[in-house]
């Protein structure tokens, strides 16, 4: 339409619609800045409830736990805890019970060698303490070599200190 209005003389025609053009163009602007503060307003508010639920939720967990924290604390915590360990205790102590051996003659291996090496030695001591057995048909008769009647020999190259210790051992040895 406006390659018409060009053609004759008059402007008049082409001018009007050109204005009416800028006037489509300036309200499709409008109306795209309106749309686009509308969805710019929908996702502030879709985001706005989100953090408003997201509160909500947050602030429901706080007093749950809160909840929690009132009815177990500290102290029952505690409790529990020293139960518990009571229990593993007993428990443990029911388990060692049921493993100990149930044969009486099993015992304490230590306690055992100690018992045969007492046993052994009194076997030691009473064989020590025995009357040797006879030898011979002479009863109680050993035959045994002549002690010599006669004096030692002098030892040749000796020194006084060593002469001195000789006539001291057979001066004892007479004694006896």
């Amino acid at each position: 339409a406006t390659h018409k209005h060009l053609t004759k003389p008059s402007n008049t025609g082409a001018l009007f619609a050109l204005k009416r053009k800028k006037l489509y163009e300036a309200e499709m602007d409008k109306i795209s800045n309106i749309k686009m503060t509308l969805e710019t307003q929908v996702m502030n508010l879709e985001s706005a409830a989100q953090n408003a639920e997201t509160f909500k939720a947050m602030n429901a967990g706080k007093d749950a736990m809160k909840t929690i924290r009132t009815d177990v604390g500290i102290d029952k915590v505690d409790d529990l805890m020293d139960e518990i360990k009571e229990e593993m205790d007993m428990a443990d102590e029911i388990s060692n019970a049921l493993a100990q051996p149930v044969d009486p003659l099993l015992a304490d291996e230590d306690d055992l060698l100690a018992e045969l090496n007492a046993l052994e030695a009194e076997d030691v001591e009473a064989e020590l303490l025995k009357e040797p057995a006879k030898v011979a048909a002479n009863a109680g008769h050993i035959d045994l070599p002549d002690v010599p009647s006669t004096e030692l020999p002098s030892i040749k190259n000796a020194t006084k200190e060593e002469e001195d210790e000789l006539k001291q051992l057979e001066a004892e040895l007479a004694g006896l």
